[in-house]
């Protein structure tokens, strides 16, 4: 893997048009399946819904996102009944968020979201395009990443320097016990994973989750008992090695 771009660049009059061809082309070229450690990723016809790359060995799919500055909050995605289609089926491709230095022509940051990180609360659904648009009550979608535990968002670049890919296979299988989970459960373990995070300190206590009970009940209206769930996710994530239980209502986070 190289972090800089091909050096026949892409020409087209639009900026933004020249760095979806280069940052294609370089996925195509330097892009591993973390999923399977496959070497490449082959890329689909142009404009098929939802997904820009697949794997020839295990068939992951994965959909690509780049852009020049650091992501936000949220980032633009295709049509919304689409996504939530494909979520609902469990078939959405996983995520590759790629940021590029436009002038040194080369990838600044990279990071992958495995698919089953996706839960309908992270997806947005935008206003229907204006009568007047070419593509008129068309209706689009964001990913809302700032809904999405940290920890499944993964490094494969930072700050122009390539992991390991090793270290990024450890990391992507050392989470599948989230792709274990299905439906409600997989919705609730991810915001747990989520309050964890957001205490952001190494050792709580279950008080401290406690704190964010109003709003996971807000996330799951029909759920009347919202703490004994939270204690059966704890229990998930002790299982799965995520934090472990130090007893007392103390834990303390392990990833």
């Amino acid at each position: 893997m190289k972090t800089g771009f091909s050096e026949s660049a892409a020409n087209f009059v639009s900026a933004s048009q020249t760095a979806r061809v280069d940052t294609e082309a370089w996925a195509s070229s330097n892009m591993f399946c973390p999923n399977c450690g496959n070497s490449t990723l082959a890329p689909y016809p142009a404009n098929r819904p939802v997904a820009d790359f697949f794997c020839t060995d295990c068939g992951d799919q994965y959909e690509l996102k780049s852009q020049s500055r650091a992501f936000g909050r949220k980032v633009a995605d295709g049509a919304y009944e689409t996504k939530m289609q494909r979520l609902a089926s469990d078939t959405s491709p996983n995520l590759i968020l790629l940021q590029y230095d436009r002038t040194q022509r080369r990838v600044e940051n990279l990071q992958v979201v495995p698919k089953y990180f996706f839960a309908p609360s992270a997806i947005e659904k935008r206003k229907p395009l204006a009568l007047t648009a070419r593509r008129a009550g068309w209706i689009g979608s964001n990913i809302l990443l700032d809904r999405i535990p940290a920890s499944g968002r993964i490094s494969v670049i930072r700050r122009g320097l390539i992991r390991d890919r090793s270290e990024v296979l450890y990391e992507w299988n050392s989470l599948r016990f989230v792709e274990r989970q299905l439906g409600d459960a997989r919705g609730w373990l991810l915001e747990i994973m989520q309050c964890v995070e957001r205490i952001g300190k190494a050792e709580f206590t279950l008080a401290e989750m406690y704190f964010f009970e109003s709003d996971l009940a807000a996330f799951f209206p029909r759920n009347n008992n919202v703490r004994p769930k939270i204690r059966q996710q704890l229990q998930v994530l002790r299982d799965a090695g995520f934090i472990e239980f130090l007893g007392g209502g103390r834990y303390r986070l392990l990833n």
